[in-house]
């Protein structure tokens, strides 16, 4: 609890908005207070507990695709926390496993076109974890603006060599600026 206290400190002082993983049911009303969104890591989209704990909360619900699953499963976790009550779901492409073996994952657009033409969920994509690579972070972000992505969820660090986690995946903020600017011209011409 003590770093969640010290990310909402951080997004108070720079009005930002705070998202973090909730891994237990147990964990969701002593967070609730101290967070703006909750997000369903890939590994728990299967967590029927924690699924319909969290239909309970007044948060909104950032529910990532699991390493597995279908678009069907992925939908139907969805629709598990909103059968609960809460209708503010957010679903968040993050790649799947596959065959290949030179991306971490392989980033679904499919996935992102058909969200968005037949559903009315919000839909954005985490081009870094889908590829694990960052030189194909930029180009995998347009791609999913292109395919209709609400919006992006990108890895960043000033020193991305530095990052703790991921850094393998982990964008510098030129790059990042720039994918940004991009995206905004993108977004501008669909």
């Amino acid at each position: 609890m003590e770093g969640i206290k010290i990310l909402h400190e951080v997004g108070n002082a720079y009005n930002l908005p705070i998202v973090t993983e909730v891994m237990d049911a147990r964990d969701i009303e002593k967070c609730t207070p101290y967070i703006d969104m909750i997000q369903v890591g890939s590994r728990n989209m299967y967590n029927y507990t924690l699924l319909k704990e969290l239909g309970k909360s007044s948060l909104p619900i950032l529910l990532k695709r699991g390493i597995s699953a279908t678009v069907s499963e992925w939908l139907y976790a969805a629709e598990y926390i909103m059968s609960s009550g809460n209708s503010q779901v957010v679903l968040c492409e993050r790649g799947i496993r596959t065959f290949e073996t030179y991306t971490r994952n392989t980033l679904d657009l499919n996935s992102v076109a058909v969200i968005k033409e037949n559903y009315r969920l919000p839909i954005i994509v985490d081009p870094s974890h889908g590829t694990g690579k960052r030189e194909l972070v930029e180009s995998m972000s347009l791609a999913s603006i292109a395919c209709g992505a609400h919006g992006l969820m990108i890895e960043s660090h000033i020193c991305p060599d530095n990052a703790v986690s991921d850094a393998r995946q982990t964008v510098n903020m030129d790059t990042l600026k720039s994918i940004v600017n991009k995206s905004k011209v993108l977004n501008s011409i669909l």
